[in-house]
């Protein structure tokens, strides 16, 4: 028997069996798997002819939607680009009418010398609660290994198939079930995340990270914004049919391999769509295509090449395609109705969404440094294009988000300018309307408001999981809980790796009283990222457990991972409450002692850790004045005033009850 081979090699090009790559002069270049496949079928019988019925039995499933020679064609075509070659004049792939194709450059074949990779038996019982906690790097070797083992194995199988990627999901699971199991699978099994799926019957599909093949790291920000856009275009092109995954959740895809049926059950998803993006000075090349996540069957694929000016316009021409193929596939009775085309951009305009697009990204990094460049950035664009509504929004986005990171005063009031701006000049922009409900709700305590405005962000774009998120917030802190779980659900359903998300679910329950289900969310959160400051609730719902060697234990994971400028008020705080509700006199008066020397060098007396840090010390007067200082400050943290029960010692008091009323909590 002739040995495996390793990789194929012909001119300067170089097919990488196990990795599925092709290379050129060492550089990978970005193949589809249906033309990867195609190609790899072609240069193992060089240069024998494939004939077409061949290629449709090994890498067509019989049971596909694609019509075979749409699809064939297309990967043919492809294939050509990539490689440079020409139908006419062919330097590597010929076409032979009415027969099939064949590769016609000498093709030079590298054995395979290490013993190919253990196979594991698919029938091998796996435990049925694997442990949780393994690193990103054991799991991302874990996911490499299996995909070289089910690789490995089609291939001795002399199989072509696009069914292959189950077997690889398969072996995949195996693997990681023996080293533990993997974070985001775990959490797909945790009941923290047991309600992570749409609570209606819509088609659910995710936009995978579009892949940058300029070889520019400084491109990245286009190619994050080209998935970011066609996320948003399509949750709003049929939103009663058609929901889409967030970012958040798909962002955890880019640069990986991840098996299609992974990404399905993670995400929930029945579709994904995935592609690349080059642009090259004034023009722009885009490859896209939609795959059906059960049968692994490619339903629509296209190339695009394009002026950059007419960039929103192809989106939108995407989005309308990929609606349209679903519903075909699914026998959909009416056709979605097609939004308003975008105009090609004058050139200022294109500058203009070109910052947008950078905004964007340094906003998507939610850190001080990446908000105060977002804010830089959406103003450039504005300067280049004032009548651009989006970098308005953008820009407000930026404002709002800072305030409520406590990263500035006065922010509220310039987001509020600017997203008035934005809906004066669009008013159909979905997180313009939701931010100016998060300032409504945040900076005005105008209720109301905030729900009529989250409620239109909705309706305009039912896919906008942040949306969802801060409504569900809003409805928490008025006490609306069965409400607020079914709209913390939709968000996590739409973006069910959000981690932000769970924590604020467990928020809602902490509210709710329901302590062991919040702590259970809080921890699910934690064990896979100490560093979402939010889910250090956990830290309260403790104290309200009397668990304090818990609620202590957490509060020394929030000063270590969050450091002294953040961290050490919070944790002198939560120490004064922890040792003052355990009765703890001597350590409770260290820590407020220790809280004390903070305040001189705090630029904004921190009122919501002394308020905490003195109603656990039983110091109800103390409590009462710097809440009266945090109404005068107009801080955020009071909308919680009504449901936290941090604040259950004080609700006996006439003061806390005006308090109450002066920001529109009291019935």
């Amino acid at each position: 028997m002739a040995p495996a081979a390793a990789a194929y090699r012909f001119g300067p090009y170089e097919v990488r069996v196990h990795s599925r790559e092709l290379r050129k002069d060492g550089r990978r270049l970005r193949v589809r798997p249906q033309p990867f496949q195609l190609l790899l079928a072609l240069v193992e019988r060089a240069p024998t002819v494939v004939s077409r019925e061949e290629l449709r039995e090994s890498l067509w499933s019989p049971d596909t939607f694609v019509d075979f020679e749409h699809g064939l064609n297309t990967s043919i075509k492809e294939l050509r680009g990539v490689l440079n070659d020409s139908a006419a004049e062919p330097k590597y792939i010929e076409t032979i009418p009415r027969l099939g194709y064949r590769m016609v450059s000498p093709v030079e074949v590298e054995a395979e010398t290490a013993a190919p990779p253990i196979v594991l038996d698919h029938a091998f019982p796996i435990p049925p609660n694997p442990p949780e906690h393994v690193s990103g790097a054991d799991a991302s070797r874990a996911r490499s290994t299996a995909a070289s083992a089910a690789s490995e194995r089609d291939r001795h199988q002399g199989k072509v198939r696009r069914v292959s990627a189950r077997w690889a999901a398969v072996v995949v699971a195996l693997v990681l079930t023996l080293i533990g199991g993997f974070a985001l699978s775990s959490r797909s099994r945790n009941p923290a995340h047991a309600s992570n799926r749409l609570d209606d019957e819509r088609i659910v599909m995710a936009v995978l990270p579009f892949e940058n093949l300029t070889g520019d790291s400084a491109q990245e920000y286009f190619s994050d914004g080209v998935t970011e856009e066609m996320i948003s275009q399509l949750g709003r092109i049929d939103p009663k049919r058609l929901a889409v995954v967030a970012r958040t959740s798909v962002i955890h895809y880019k640069g990986t391999r991840a098996p299609l049926e992974q990404i399905g059950r993670e995400l929930g998803v029945q579709y994904v769509l995935e592609g690349t993006v080059r642009r090259d000075g004034a023009t722009l090349r885009v490859a896209a295509q939609l795959v059906e996540v059960k049968r692994q069957t490619q339903v629509w694929a296209r190339e695009y090449d394009r002026e950059l000016s007419s960039l929103l316009t192809l989106q939108g021409e995407i989005a309308q395609e990929v609606a349209d193929e679903t519903e075909l596939t699914l026998g959909q009775r009416e056709r979605a109705s097609s939004p308003p085309k975008a105009r090609d951009l004058t050139p200022s305009q294109y500058e203009a969404y070109d910052l947008y697009l950078k905004g964007r990204y340094f906003w998507n990094q939610r850190s001080r440094e990446g908000f105060a460049r977002a804010v830089e950035t959406f103003q450039q664009a504005i300067e280049k294009d004032p009548q651009y509504a989006r970098a308005y929004a953008g820009l407000a986005d930026a404002y709002a988000l800072q305030s409520t990171y406590g990263l500035g005063s006065d922010l509220m009031a310039k987001a509020r300018v600017a997203a008035l701006k934005a809906l004066q000049l669009d008013d159909t922009l979905a997180d313009a309307h939701a931010t100016l409900a998060l300032i409504a709700e945040y900076d005005e305590w105008d209720w109301l408001t905030a729900e009529k405005e989250f409620r239109r962000a909705i309706e305009l774009n039912p896919s906008y999981a942040t949306a969802h998120q801060w409504y569900a917030e809003l409805l928490g802190y008025e006490g609306r809980f069965e409400e607020a779980v079914a709209e913390s659900a939709r968000a996590r359903g739409l973006d069910p790796l959000s981690l932000i998300i769970v924590a604020d679910a467990g928020v809602i329950d902490y509210f709710a009283r329901r302590y062991d289900r919040a702590i259970e969310e809080f921890k699910s959160v934690l064990d896979l990222d100490p560093n979402v400051a939010r889910a250090y609730g956990i830290i309260n719902a403790c104290i309200q457990q009397r668990q304090f060697g818990e609620a202590l234990t957490y509060t020394a994971r929030l000063r270590q991972q969050h450091g002294v400028s953040y961290a050490l008020p919070w944790s002198w705080a939560n120490e004064a409450s922890i040792f003052g509700h355990s009765g703890d006199a001597a350590r409770t008066a260290h820590a407020l002692a220790e809280l004390d020397k903070l305040k001189a060098s705090w630029p904004n007396e921190p009122t919501a850790m002394l308020s905490v840090a003195y109603i656990g010390a039983g110091n109800k007067e103390a409590a009462l004045l710097t809440l009266e200082d945090a109404y005068s400050q107009h801080s955020n943290t009071l909308a919680a005033l009504k449901v936290d029960p941090i604040y259950d010692p004080l609700r006996g008091d006439a003061r806390f009850q005006e308090l109450l009323r002066r920001v529109r909590l009291a019935h």
